[in-house]
C-alpha cells in the first residue's frame, strides 16, 4: 500500500533536509580543520582564500548550470548525482598535500553541491502549498546549519583522534547512504504523483514549460531574487568559512574549544531558518496576508542582524562575541532568502530561478573571500562584521522595489506583481 501524499511530502522534507546537511557538513570540514591545515601545509591566509575560491568559482559556475539540469532532469536523479559527486569529492580532500591540490578538491566539491538548493527549491514548489513554501524551504535550509551543527564535535573528534585526512574520508563517506535512501523514497513519491502546491492556478493560456533565460532576465522579479542572494550569500559563505578562524584569532579558541562552542552560530542558523518558516505559515493559516507577515519577518530579522553585527564588531569579549555571532546567524536565518523565488514563480522555473540567484550570489561570495582575507590582515574583523550587518537590510529594499508582493506568482512574464504593500 502506497503512503499518502501528505505523509511523502514530509518524507521528502526529511530527506531534503538531510542532504542539505551533508551538503554543509562536507563543505564544513575545511573551515573547522582551517588552522590544523595551514601549519601542517605551510598555507597562509591568503593560499586559504585561494582554495576557498575555487570551491566558490565552480559552486558559482554550477549554480544556475544545475538549475537548469534540475528542470530537465528531474529532482530524484539529479540530487542522488550530486550527492555521490560531491561525496567522492569531500573523500579526496584526505588525499591534498598542496594548495593547488586542495583548491582542486574544492573545484570538485563545488561542482556537485551547487545542485542540492535548486534541486530542492524545486522539490519544494512541487511538494508544498503556496503558504507553507517558507516552511518547506526554512527546513531544506535549516539542514545545512544542523549538518554544520553536526560537523564540528564530529570532525574534531576525528582529527584529534584519527588525524584530519581521516576526518575528510569518513565525512564523505557518509553520503552513500542518503543516496540509498533518496532512490527508494523518491521512486514510492514518482509512483504516487506529486502532490501539486495549493493556491492559485495558472490560466489556459500561461505557459507550462519553463521560462526561458532572456524573458527572466528581462524580467525585474527576477533580478529582485538575484540581488536577494547578492547581499545575502557571503553572509553565510563568511559564516561558514571564516567564523572558526576568527572564533581562534581574535578569541584564542583552540582546536577543541572550536569543537565545544562554535557550531553555536550554526544551531542559531537552523532555528532561525525553522522558526521563520513555522512562524510565517502559522500566521498565514489563520488569515494574515503573506506578503506582510514575510516582509516583517524580513525587516525584524535585518534589524536583528544589524544590532548584533555591531555588538560583535565593538566587544572584545569571547563569550560576547560568540553570542553575538550567533544572534547575527539566527537574524539570517529567520530572514529566509532562498525562500523568495518560490513565492514568486512557478514550480517548473523555480530551480532556475534559484540557481541564477545563487550563481550571482556566488560571484558576490567569491568577491567577498579575497575582500575578507584582506580586511582580517588590515582592517581586522571588526569592520567585516559591520559591512555584513548592512547587507540584510539592503536585500529588503531589493524585495520591496524589484520583488514585489509576495505569494503572487508569476505565470507570464509580461505580468509582474508590481505592488509593493
Amino acid at each position: 500500500m502506497l503512503p499518502s501524499n501528505t505523509s511523502l511530502r514530509w518524507l521528502v522534507a526529511a530527506l531534503l533536509f538531510l542532504s542539505t546537511g551533508l551538503n554543509y557538513l562536507d563543505r564544513q570540514v575545511l573551515s573547522i580543520l582551517a588552522t590544523t591545515i595551514q601549519a601542517e601545509l605551510k598555507i597562509d591566509d591568503v593560499g586559504y582564500a585561494r582554495i576557498t575560491s575555487y570551491f566558490l568559482l565552480s559552486y558559482t559556475i554550477m549554480y544556475a548550470v544545475s538549475g537548469r539540469l534540475v528542470d530537465f532532469l528531474g529532482t530524484r536523479l539529479s540530487l542522488a548525482l550530486a550527492v555521490i559527486g560531491w561525496s567522492l569529492a569531500g573523500i579526496l580532500h584526505g588525499l591534498a598535500n598542496s594548495v593547488t591540490q586542495l583548491a582542486a578538491c574544492r573545484f570538485l566539491l563545488g561542482t556537485f553541491e551547487a545542485a542540492n538548493f535548486p534541486g530542492g527549491a524545486k522539490a519544494v514548489a512541487e511538494w508544498f502549498p503556496l503558504k507553507e513554501r517558507a516552511l518547506g524551504m526554512g527546513i531544506l535550509g535549516a539542514g545545512g546549519t544542523v549538518g554544520a551543527v553536526v560537523a564540528f564535535p564530529m570532525v574534531t573528534y576525528l582529527a584529534l583522534h584519527y588525524g584530519w585526512r581521516m576526518a575528510f574520508v569518513v565525512v564523505g563517506a557518509t553520503g552513500f547512504a542518503w543516496v540509498v535512501a533518496w532512490l527508494a523514497v523518491s521512486r514510492r513519491a514518482r509512483a504516487v504523483g506529486a502532490e501539486r502546491a495549493a493556491g492559485p492556478l495558472p490560466s489556459a493560456a500561461a505557459p507550462e514549460k519553463p521560462f526561458g533565460l532572456g524573458g527572466l532576465l528581462t524580467y525585474r522579479r527576477t533580478w529582485g531574487c538575484i540581488l536577494v542572494r547578492v547581499f545575502t550569500d557571503p553572509i553565510i559563505y563568511f559564516i561558514s568559512f571564516w567564523v572558526p578562524k576568527y572564533l581562534a584569532a581574535n578569541h584564542g579558541y583552540t582546536l577543541a574549544d572550536i569543537g565545544r562552542y562554535a557550531w553555536m552560530p550554526f544551531a542559531a542558523l537552523s532555528f532561525g531558518q525553522i522558526a521563520g518558516g513555522v512562524f510565517t505559515s502559522w500566521v498565514v493559516g489563520r488569515g494574515a496576508e503573506l506578503n506582510r507577515v514575510r516582509k516583517r519577518l524580513m525587516l525584524g530579522a535585518s534589524l536583528l542582524v544589524l544590532a548584533s553585527g555591531a555588538v560583535v564588531a565593538l566587544t572584545a569579549n569571547p563569550v560576547v562575541a560568540l553570542a553575538g555571532v550567533a544572534l547575527l546567524a539566527l537574524g539570517h536565518g529567520m530572514w529566509g532568502n532562498i525562500a523568495v523565488p518560490a513565492e514568486v514563480f512557478p514550480s517548473h522555473s523555480v530551480a532556475f530561478v534559484t540557481g541564477l540567484g545563487g550563481t550571482l550570489g556566488g560571484v558576490a561570495g567569491l568577491i567577498s573571500q579575497f575582500g575578507i582575507a584582506w580586511a582580517a590582515g588590515h582592517q581586522g574583523y571588526a569592520y567585516i562584521f559591520a559591512v555584513f550587518s548592512v547587507c540584510p537590510m539592503l536585500a529588503l529594499v531589493a524585495v520591496q522595489l524589484l520583488v514585489g508582493r509576495l505569494g503572487e506568482i508569476s505565470f507570464n512574464l509580461s505580468v509582474g506583481a508590481t505592488r509593493h504593500a
